[in-house]
């Protein structure tokens, strides 16, 4: 604890799980205040925007974290386009995805289109049907979308295939947390459809992409050294702290089981694991080094 000024905390998996507020997380979350700490929480969930996010922590009883200690993927999509100006070339962006997504375009002043507007939409699939696209059309982002639908796909590879548009994924997560129940289809399965279709692979901009902890460490200017990714995945949170010079640890209130991250065939070694947060005051660590 004593080598850490900076906690980057994941938030499914490791906060809550779907609508729930994991066990002790409050109370941890103070003390690591009292301490002293720095706390983040940084997701790969797109489909709400930072305003969005703020609004989910207020109603598990967070009030206390501030809109400025959020970052999600949503967000890091249009933090991407305003470092590669893409409003100066005029161009839309077609969205699959969720509100998140598009609030947070709004926000930069980027124009776009699809997202929950296409979701009942339906391609004319008769004899000589064509799917018209608009030609504006410099980019497509991919998010988690509970609407994914044909059209969707189909709008989004004729960009990328006939227009040229950029290829923007939010993350590549395999699976996510819709409900505490069970592990649910995540954004992996999206923008796997997009790559299949196009022959292409995206810019990913979510975990374990260095364009957050970039962004964090310009704005407030932390030494990385000093910072801990938490998180409760290996190939996103822990490959992030370990590919961007970060302390990293896994807990497993997640998707991650102790068995799979001590298992011989796991290549991504997390500097410590627990199985929760609430274990950073337990009074008798259990082993804890990975």
């Amino acid at each position: 604890m004593d080598q850490v000024d900076v906690f980057i905390f994941d938030c499914d998996g490791v906060i809550w799980r779907g609508d729930s507020l994991i066990d002790g997380i409050p109370d941890t979350l103070e003390k690591l205040r009292a301490a002293g700490k720095r706390l983040f929480f940084v997701t790969n969930n797109s489909t709400k925007s930072r305003k969005g996010y703020k609004k989910k922590f207020d109603s598990l009883g967070l009030s206390n974290v501030p809109a400025e200690e959020i970052f999600s993927s949503s967000f890091a999509a249009a933090a991407y386009l305003e470092k590669t100006q893409f409003a100066a070339t005029n161009k839309k962006v077609y969205v699959i995805g969720e509100v998140g997504i598009c609030e947070e375009l709004d926000l930069i002043g980027v124009p776009y289109l699809g997202g929950p507007a296409d979701k009942d939409s339906v391609a004319d699939m008769g004899p000589g049907g064509m799917l018209h696209v608009d030609e504006s059309v410099g980019a497509v982002v991919v998010g988690f979308d509970r609407h994914v639908n044909y059209y969707k796909i189909q709008y989004a590879q004729l960009c990328i295939n006939e227009l040229g548009a950029e290829f923007i994924a939010t993350n590549l997560d395999a699976v996510t947390h819709l409900t505490d129940a069970q592990e649910w289809a995540g954004n992996g399965s999206m923008v796997g459809a997009i790559k299949g279709c196009t022959g292409k692979e995206p810019t990913v901009v979510g975990k374990p992409s260095p364009l957050m902890i970039d962004y964090m460490e310009q704005k407030f200017g932390f030494d990385r050294s000093r910072i801990c990714m938490v998180g409760d995945r290996l190939d996103t949170d822990v490959l992030f702290g370990k590919d961007n010079g970060l302390k990293s640890l896994l807990v497993l209130s997640g998707v991650t089981s102790e068995e799979k991250l001590l298992s011989p065939d796991n290549k991504i070694k997390p500097d410590y694991y627990a199985e929760t947060i609430n274990d950073f005051f337990s009074p008798v660590p259990a082993e804890s080094k990975a």
